[in-house]
């Protein structure tokens, strides 16, 4: 995981919850992570791993995720062991 993706990672978990988390610096850390990207239908992604499955909206026509979907990113990779490195 480079720099840029450990700052998302860190943003994401960030309370109160960011509204400011773009959809390519998100896909770009669950790619790190190694998780794979399906497209489904319409704006639809779904990203597995390890078997677990998150489907995400992509953001349009801004860039942003809304807080409800950082919330469920959240959940996803705490429930997968994958927090931001305590400083």
């Amino acid at each position: 995981m480079n720099r840029r993706q450990r700052r998302t990672l860190a943003r994401i978990f960030e309370c109160p919850t960011r509204s400011d988390v773009r959809w390519d610096e998100l896909a770009s850390l669950l790619r790190a992570i190694g998780a794979q990207e399906h497209a489904g239908a319409g704006s639809r992604a779904r990203f597995v791993l390890d078997g677990s499955i998150l489907s995400l909206h992509r953001p349009h026509p801004k860039p942003e995720l809304p807080k409800y979907a950082v919330e469920d990113v959240r959940d996803f990779l705490a429930a997968h062991g994958i927090e931001p490195e305590e400083s």
